[in-house]
């Protein structure tokens, strides 16, 4: 009797977990001083009053679990967009989403709004970006063509209303502007905020997850098994904005980590999204958190964006993702 696909997926799932907390016991281990994994374990719970447990609590815990956050909101965005719309290429940073939400963070910046504004502006942003990728890519036939077309031309066009916004900076704000701009966790000192928008993000797409796993048969065969699917659809656009806004406004635009982490769940475990979710969340929290380690590190004491890290891993995956798609149309 073949077993039950949550249980044959168990084991996957408690070697992400494994990995998940190797990733972060790194994270707190490597820097410009170095802490021995023998003594890691006491320093996080002991205090000694020395140097290398301030380190820890002051400045490495916070940063490492706000990566591990925002990595994993990432993820689960990334899931939840190429659930909507039925493409594995979708990703919040390649389909623009993260731009609008990063004019909209940057827009706050300009004009002085409180730190509390950026979240609800960011939200908006990328709602609104997610509306109008839907509306124009949703005419007629739909493929990855138009999906990916329409995707680069609202990613151009919130870049250059990033320009025209950092144009008119005032050059003291314009250096941490751009830093920002580019994925930066530096500031990220309250990890609170993203592990528990991941937490309820996740619990909400386990929900829904009997109903992703239709709406992967199409949206008719979907609505005759019974599934809401404009409802559906509405939660996701909801959902999916809310998760990228999250990110951005806490760590700028850090990009690809919603691409790369479902796929390779996907080539591990297959597209049941009551695995997907906790498997794509932990790889992208892991892959974030060793990004922002080397980020931190490879050139000590300056530091590098996070952001840029992702992207030199990202685009070579995007490439053979792409490259996969249109040799399955030829």
């Amino acid at each position: 009797m073949p077993r039950h696909p949550l249980k044959k997926a168990l084991p996957l799932l408690f070697l992400l977990v494994l990995l998940a907390i190797a990733c972060l016991a790194t994270s707190l281990m490597i820097g410009s001083a170095s802490i021995p994994a023998a003594d890691l374990w006491r320093l996080l719970w002991q205090d000694d009053g020395s140097v290398q447990y301030r380190i820890i609590h002051e400045l490495r815990l916070p940063r490492t679990l706000s990566a591990f956050g925002v990595g994993g909101v990432l993820a689960l965005a990334g899931v939840l967009m190429q659930a909507l719309l039925r493409n594995p290429l979708a990703d919040p940073y390649i389909l623009g989403v993260s731009g609008g939400a990063a004019v909209a963070v940057l827009a706050a910046m300009l004009l002085g709004l409180p730190l509390i504004w950026q979240a609800p502006m960011a939200f908006g942003g990328a709602l609104t970006s997610t509306l109008l990728l839907f509306a124009l890519a949703h005419q007629g036939n739909w493929n990855t063509s138009r999906l990916l077309l329409t995707g680069v031309v609202l990613a151009a066009g919130w870049a250059a209303l990033i320009s025209f916004i950092l144009s008119l900076s005032p050059p003291m704000q314009l250096p941490g502007m751009l830093f920002w701009l580019m994925g930066d966790l530096s500031d990220a000192r309250y990890p609170a905020l993203p592990l528990a928008v991941l937490a309820a993000g996740v619990l909400i797409t386990l929900w829904l997850a009997p109903a992703l796993n239709l709406a992967l048969l199409g949206t008719q065969r979907a609505a005759a098994l019974g599934v809401e699917v404009r409802h559906l659809h509405i939660i996701l656009y909801v959902l999916a904005s809310l998760l990228t806004a999250a990110a951005v406004s806490i760590a700028g635009a850090i990009g690809f980590i919603g691409l790369i982490a479902p796929h390779m769940l996907r080539l591990l475990a297959g597209s049941d999204h009551r695995i997907l979710v906790p498997g794509a969340v932990l790889i992208g929290a892991s892959l974030l958190v060793l990004a922002d380690t080397a980020a931190r590190t490879l050139i000590a004491p300056m530091q590098l964006p996070v952001g840029v890290l992702t992207a030199l891993l990202g685009v070579p995956v995007f490439l053979l993702l792409l490259n996969k798609s249109y040799g399955k149309r030829t």
